[in-house]
């Protein structure tokens, strides 16, 4: 299974449109994503990255969302525990 994860552009360094890499921030993580599939994308924008790629731009509503969702996921696995997982 393939999960793109929301996160927030902290900063973005300077390049060509294909060349354009960012600092973008999951929750206390912060990793560099290439930007070359969202040239509009900018620093505060939330986009969903997958595979080291941002893929598309979301609007903050949207990544709340997706961070309640994933938060929800984590619960259940908790509570399952490690037999329940993937079962």
């Amino acid at each position: 299974m393939c999960l793109a994860v929301p996160g927030e552009v902290l900063s973005i360094e300077p390049g060509d449109s294909l060349g354009r890499k960012a600092r973008i921030q999951y929750g206390s993580i912060v990793k560099e994503a290439s930007l070359a599939l969202v040239p509009e994308a900018k620093e505060g924008d939330y986009v969903l990255v997958h595979a080291g790629v941002a893929i598309t731009v979301v609007s903050p509503e949207e990544a709340e969302r997706t961070f309640a969702y994933l938060d929800e996921i984590g619960a259940i696995e908790e509570e399952l525990g490690e037999e329940g997982v993937g079962s």
